[in-house]
């Protein structure tokens, strides 16, 4: 029932788009320092594969192994990835344009932070992910996704895109007949 009503209802949207540019704003922000500030990952690896010692350990023996096999030699790969994807995440998120990856994407970031050990606005910023995520095109609604989605789905219909998609799509993108 709840489902229902995020996915289909008017002040869920409203609702929505307020909690969406919230986030997205949040990610935006962060990318920004990153990219503009000089961002180095190696110190937060190295940190988080420390917190995988002792006897109650913040990051578990598995993630730490990832960490330390996989992320720390590719930190230069993380130190492009980690920036921009916040920024694209935000804008995403922001504009409205492909809501619910863009969330998902925020939700996968959040989950890497909390398995490495770091708290901060990482929860809160996941909860509110996964009701972006759970409405899924309602979330978007007040944003890009309005035309966006609609347009997309016309041209990956079996008909090639000549019915016109509900909701009326996009006039100027529909296909004419010659």
């Amino acid at each position: 029932m709840f489902n229902q009503w995020l996915r289909e209802n008017k002040i869920a949207m409203w609702l929505l788009t307020v909690i969406r540019i919230y986030v997205g704003y949040q990610w935006l922000t962060a990318g920004w320092h990153k990219m503009t500030g000089g961002f180095d990952a190696q110190g937060f690896l190295q940190g988080a594969i420390g917190k995988a010692a002792g006897d109650h350990p913040a990051v578990q023996g598995w993630w730490a192994a990832f960490l330390e096999g996989a992320a720390l030699p590719g930190v230069k790969f993380f130190n492009v990835l980690i920036p921009y994807g916040e920024f694209l995440v935000g804008l995403g998120l922001i504009l409205g344009t492909f809501t619910t990856f863009a969330a998902l994407m925020g939700l996968v970031m959040n989950a890497a932070f909390l398995l490495s050990g770091t708290v901060s606005t990482n929860v809160q910023l996941l909860l509110m992910e996964v009701l972006i995520i759970v409405a899924a095109a309602n979330a978007g609604k007040i944003g890009f996704d309005r035309f966006l989605l609609p347009y997309l789905r016309g041209l990956f219909r079996r008909d090639g895109g000549q019915h016109t998609p509900r909701g009326g799509g996009i006039p100027f993108f529909k296909k004419r007949a010659v």
